[in-house]
């Protein structure tokens, strides 16, 4: 019934009235959209009404998100159980998620986003030669895609931001982000805006859809792991190492189901205004590193690489930092709202965690992580030795700083303040070095204030305001594929193959600075806290831990107006597909459940180890067929590793016994009626949010992907197109199963929330065993299942 009303209601978006309740202000949540306002008013009354039901102290992680429930009053409330219903602020896509997305929302039927919604042109510029001529030729490349995402932006009332205006992640901080906001976007580095103060999270282009239609949002319930720090930062430790140390305790499964939230006295240390004699009084000045300011993209820098252990999202509690950077960015009025209701956009004291880990920030030294995993981390000190002892390559072929986790002016500047020293010797980079600036109003920034052509001086190419080598958009020259090397980045991920698709590269993760002192030295033996440089001169010398200022002291330069807003009137605006696009494709309605048991499934893969969603989907130059879903399907599970052979993308087809490529062999299983199963091992799907990894196998004829544990934006994909994400009750099953047997799964007609499956194993010589498996579907899933996705569930509540 609320969701038939919602949809019935979406042409007066009836739950954006709530925003005449705020009373002391209206302040708009952007300049972009003046009528859409801050509601904190609601906020503050939502989490009035759920402290008083669970009288204790809130986190403010609970506080956030338990004040953007639909039902505060009825809303059951048990962390790590419950699935909340929630009303989000607002939705952000980037450009090669954003086409799904659209693609979804035009097939629901209708007429316009019920929420404030952006799209993002980030991802689908390759770096090849540098940023205005890679900029030229991703718009001829990509311009269908372009055309489409902007006409249906503009039909829909979303919010286009064009090629060139910069990572999507960098934009909301500068634009949409603000203290207490509930914010999803497709992408899984969404949690970014945690830097500010809000609850930011990655979701898949389903999940965004039904945002967008106005429809409560799902989320199961979180757990909350604190994150205590203490001390402060100094010398070359950067608020980068305190994620590198903390992926490297939890590890890459470790914060699933968890939003990890940031507290006590050193955050101050991440937040001060760092300014000689500060003379903030709320909270007390500090100084970070050599009294520089590390302020608010440094606590961005900390969520956004949250994503790598898994976790929900990442947050801050609102303090002065951000009220300064909310002022830098034009947004004081926001800052001077929030200063009011600030009481609810930080933890009650004495509130519970259900998990603590303390970082001494005092003792935190230079980390460096990696390669192949992101949660493998080394002391920067250390991993010169490590490398030699595992036979890694030492020498840095290339150094990358940038990506939507470290391309901030603080970020630049503190990059360029190692190459000032290096220049002054007369030294440039041995490694080659590109520089990925975050967004337009950083680029046209550090171009006038100088940092961009210090880091050309030393040896770097300006690339184009974009995701590029981070996400595998990379035309890399200077190696072939199969040839064992060594990059170091500051991005945040760093699976096989993903940068530049070459799975013998060997990536490593680390702050920028520590990147352009590696790249000047062009080894990873080089520790920049002890060891020396020679000069040009033949002078030994030591580079000195980077200063730099977090904001610019002139106002920051917006550079090239990069924004399209959406008409008031777009009854005229058309959306055009080609039928015979091979970048684009409408879709079609996936087939309901036949209200029947599923027999003899064939197994199509085992896959053995990780399998990230860059396995399931890779990006790189699949990143062009994003909107078309049968020929994105080609590169289905083609990095999965077969534990049959050892091999990626071949598997034994069942019928013919040949060995083929994944893809091939779920194309014949789909042509011949044969419906098919992916088992896996732990944390399957982690990594990136992208949907495809879900839309792929249900296209192709998958039915079932059981697992030992999935990680959480990809599970729920599963379910929203019609699948079942089951886990094996007891992991050790896992061995149970061979490829070459066939499952039955008992118990969907009773398919209730809470109880197991049954899972026949039938193996070839005619045995059979019988196996439990564990799900996470509520009421409301289950109805996706038996409709054939979420998208058909919601068309049928329409009608």
């Amino acid at each position: 019934g609320f969701i038939y009303s919602s949809l019935k209601a979406l042409g007066v978006r009836q739950y954006h009235v709530a925003s005449v309740l705020c009373q002391r202000a209206k302040v708009a949540m952007s300049h972009f959209e003046p009528n859409e306002y801050i509601h904190y008013d609601l906020l503050e009354k939502n989490i009035n009404i759920v402290r008083k039901r669970l009288n204790r102290p809130l986190t403010l992680s609970e506080k956030i998100v338990y004040g953007h429930l639909d039902d505060p009053a009825g809303q059951e409330i048990e962390r790590g159980k419950s699935y909340l219903r929630l009303r989000p602020d607002r939705v952000a896509m980037q450009d090669a998620t954003a086409q799904m997305a659209m693609l979804q929302f035009i097939s629901s039927g209708l007429p316009k986003v019920a929420v404030p919604s952006t799209i993002h042109c980030d991802h689908l510029i390759e770096a090849q030669l540098g940023g205005e001529k890679d900029l030229r030729r991703a718009k001829d490349i990509n311009q269908e895609v372009y055309n489409f995402l902007a006409t249906a932006g503009a039909k829909y009332g979303v919010g286009f931001w064009k090629p060139g205006s910069g990572i999507i992640h960098q934009i909301i901080l500068e634009n949409y982000a603000y203290p207490g906001v509930l914010l999803i976007g497709t992408d899984s580095h969404t949690p970014n805006g945690g830097g500010l103060g809000g609850i930011c999270i990655g979701v898949g282009g389903a999940d965004a859809v039904d945002v967008m239609a106005g429809i409560p949002w799902e989320l199961k319930c979180p757990k909350v792991i604190g994150v205590k720090l203490t001390g402060s930062l100094s010398g070359w430790t950067s608020p980068k190492d305190v994620i590198l140390k903390v992926a490297g305790i939890l590890t890459v499964k470790g914060g699933t189901g968890a939003i990890v939230e940031y507290h006590g006295p050193g955050v101050d240390s991440i937040s001060c205004t760092g300014e000689e004699g500060g003379q903030a009084t709320w909270p007390l000045p500090c100084a970070g590193p050599h009294g520089s300011p590390v302020g608010s993209r440094s606590m961005a820098t900390i969520c956004n690489m949250g994503a790598e252990i898994g976790a929900t999202t990442s947050v801050f509690p609102y303090n002065h930092r951000m009220k300064k950077y909310l002022s830098k960015t034009g947004r004081a009025d926001i800052a001077n709202l929030a200063d009011e209701f600030k009481d609810h956009l930080v933890p009650d004291p004495g509130c519970h965690y259900d998990q603590l880990i303390e970082v001494n920030l005092s003792e935190l030294k230079p980390h460096i992580n990696g390669p192949f995993t992101p949660d493998l981390a080394h002391p920067v000190a250390e991993v010169g030795k490590v490398a030699e002892k595992e036979g890694w390559p030492l020498d840095i072929r290339v150094g990358l700083i940038g990506s939507c986790t470290n391309s901030s002016y603080e970020d630049m500047g503190r990059s360029a303040a190692v190459a000032k020293q290096a220049l002054a010797h007369g030294l440039k980079c041995k490694s080659q070095f590109t520089i990925t600036p975050g967004s337009e109003q950083i680029r046209a920034t550090i171009e006038r204030d100088g940092y961009a052509q210090i880091l050309r001086d030393l040896g770097g190419i300006v690339l184009a305001n974009a995701c590029g080598p981070c996400i595998g958009q990379w035309d890399r020259k200077d190696i072939k594929k199969g040839e064992k090397n060594t990059i170091v980045t500051s991005y945040n991920r760093n699976f096989t193959g993903r940068n530049d698709a070459n799975p013998e590269t060997h990536a490593f993760v680390t702050s920028p600075e520590i990147v352009t002192a590696l790249a000047i030295a062009g080894t990873l033996k080089f520790n920049p806290e002890t060891d020396y440089l020679t000069g040009t001169d033949g002078k030994k010398f030591k580079l000195e831990a980077p200063d730099a200022d977090e904001l610019p002291k002139a106002e920051f330069d917006p550079g090239q107006d990069t924004y399209q807003h959406p008409p008031k009137d777009s009854s005229g605006q058309h959306v055009d597909v080609s039928p015979t696009s091979q970048r684009l494709q409408l879709l079609e309605p996936f087939d309901k459940w036949d209200g029947k048991d599923l027999e003899d499934l064939q197994i199509l893969i085992k896959v053995k180890g990780k399998c990230t969603t860059d396995h399931i989907s890779a990006a790189g130059p699949w990143l062009k067929f994003r909107g078309h879903l049968d020929n994105i399907s080609n590169n289905l599970l083609i990095g999965a590793i077969n534990i049959e052979n050892g091999k990626a993308n071949s598997v034994r087809n069942a019928v013919t016994q040949e060995f083929g490529p994944v893809p091939d062999t779920a194309r014949y299983y789909k042509k011949h009626g044969i419906r098919w199963v992916v088992i896996g091992d732990e944390n399957y799907g982690e990594g990136s949010s992208r949907e495809h990894a879900a839309l792929e196998p249900r296209h192709l004829g998958a039915r079932a992907i059981i697992t030992k544990s999935f990680a959480r934006i990809h599970e729920t994909n599963l379910k929203k197109q019609g699948l079942l994400p089951l886990t094996f009750a007891d992991p050790a099953d896992y061995n149970k199963i061979h490829p070459v047997d066939k499952l039955t799964i008992q118990g969907l007609k009773d398919f209730t929330p809470g109880k197991p499956l049954k899972c026949i194993i039938k193996h070839p010589n005619g045995t059979q065993e019988t196996i439990l498996l564990n799900h996470t579907f509520n009421e409301t899933q289950i109805e996706w299942f038996r409709a054939g996705s979420a998208l058909n569930r919601m068309k049928e509540l329409q009608q």
